[in-house]
């Protein structure tokens, strides 16, 4: 209540409860006559001047010491005034330097605190694992590097995130952890499969924090990837499953064949070379397979990490054309081209496009007529989803709409004979999608039977 006083009536304040007393005295002994009244007046004067004077200087020592600790309790250090400020009451010199050392303390511990902080926080942000800290309300209070890059955020951004991550917390297996490890204060884990925009399998821990960090956090949820180590056990079963499948036939050719040559054939010219050239085709179509399955098994591998390139579609797809011209002049097909120059994917990865167009062109030129035509085009497209377009158009006899959902599955042909006889694996579109998968893009197939098809892949862009 003193500081919202003027400093005058402090002054006054003061001096009267130091000299109050001892002029009261000097004033009865003056009206009792035991002290003569002029000799008693100026003590009185005198003694009130020195009340004043001493009242002022003890203010303005307590000012300086509320100073200090002001600056101390907002770690700015100790402060011991101005050089031409008054020295200070001995009785207050001593108080004064316990207030200098507790705010050389104060500073020196809230330095190390500072220092800690910043070490914890670069501690968190390189662990190679995604980290999410949360408070009391469950809310994401920060996250490191490895947590901002698997939900896509954006590398400055060091704070709480939103979208994808908010998603993760609301996801029924981790919130009922997150729950249990509030409630019961212990290590909880927990299994978590998010199916978008890509299936993503994590293991997650739960951690609770006794007592809280400084900003509140009270959970810390430690996040594994275990997607590429499922699609590795997945891969392997899934290669041993359909090359066991899909290698029998020609191996059995090949094995009918060389049975053959062995015997009825062994001195017959003419079967021979023709049942070796049937050899060399079947061993092709087996090398063709295997390659694509190792392919499609290296792209699934990665197909939780999206691309970090950008991409010029106009100048990729001009190159794809040109590399696809002897295949093009084999088939007496023409190629026309729409290009957009200005069709930036970002983020995107230029090898596994050109393996998504590559494929598209050879699926046209395959199914679609001798001596005909095939379209590429590459657009940018805009409204409620920007993004850009390449797309494939053939005059084929089409597809039926029934056949269509499931022309990305692996070996699905609509006609296995055909297929077959032009020499397809069956493993073509299964590739374009999961590509188009790891871009976060789309493939639309459009078809109609006796009109061709349209094959259109949307891609993020810039």
């Amino acid at each position: 209540m003193d500081e919202e006083r003027p400093a005058p009536l402090r002054w006054l304040g003061s001096a009267a409860l130091i000299g109050g007393v001892p002029v009261l005295l000097l004033a009865l002994m003056a009206l009792s006559g035991k002290a003569d009244p002029g000799a008693a007046l100026l003590a009185m004067a005198l003694t009130a001047l020195a009340a004043l004077a001493l009242a002022r200087r003890w203010l303005g020592n307590l000012a300086r010491l509320a100073a200090v600790l002001r600056r101390a309790a907002a770690g700015e250090g100790d402060w011991p005034g101005p050089p031409s400020a008054p020295p200070l009451l001995p009785a207050l010199a001593e108080v004064s330097q316990g207030v200098a050392r507790l705010a050389r303390s104060l500073a020196e511990r809230g330095e190390l605190l500072e220092r800690m902080r910043r070490a914890d926080a670069a501690i968190l942000e390189s662990l190679p694992d995604p980290l999410l800290v949360l408070g009391a309300d469950r809310a994401a209070l920060r996250a490191n590097a490895a947590a901002r890059a698997l939900f896509g955020a954006r590398a400055a951004e060091a704070g709480p995130l939103a979208g994808d991550a908010a998603a993760l917390l609301r996801h029924p297996a981790l919130a009922g952890a997150v729950d249990r490890a509030l409630a019961e204060g212990t290590r909880q884990a927990a299994d978590v499969v998010l199916p978008v925009p890509v299936p993503r399998e994590l293991a997650a821990q739960v951690i609770p924090l006794d007592p809280p960090l400084f900003d509140g956090g009270r959970l810390v949820v430690l996040l594994s990837d275990r997607t590429r180590e499922r699609a590795v056990e997945r891969m392997r079963a899934d290669f041993v499953a359909n090359a066991s499948h899909e290698l029998r036939t020609p191996l059995a050719s090949l094995m009918g064949f060389i049975e053959t040559l062995r015997g009825p054939a062994r001195d017959d010219p003419e079967a021979r070379a023709r049942f070796l050239d049937i050899m060399a085709e079947q061993s092709e179509r087996m090398r063709r397979l295997i390659e694509d399955l190792l392919g499609l098994s290296r792209i699934e591998l990665a197909e939780h990490q999206a691309p970090t390139d950008r991409v010029a579609l106009a100048v990729l797809a001009r190159g794809e054309a040109e590399a696809m011209a002897p295949i093009l002049a084999s088939r007496h097909v023409s190629l026309s081209l729409e290009l957009d120059e200005a069709a930036i994917a970002a983020p995107a990865d230029a090898e596994q496009l050109a393996q998504v167009l590559r494929n598209l062109l050879e699926n046209a030129v395959r199914h679609g007529q001798q001596g005909g035509e095939v379209k590429l085009a590459v657009a940018r497209q805009g409204g409620a989803r920007p993004g850009v377009t390449m797309s494939v158009t053939d005059d084929g006899p089409g597809i039926a709409r029934e056949h269509i959902p499931r022309l990305t599955e692996r070996f699905y042909r609509v006609d296995k004979a055909r297929s077959r006889h032009a020499g397809g694996t069956g493993l073509g579109l299964a590739i374009v999608k999961h590509i188009v998968n790891r871009h976060r893009g789309q493939l639309h197939i459009e078809s109609r039977e006796g009109e061709g098809a349209t094959f259109k892949v949307w891609l993020p862009a810039e």
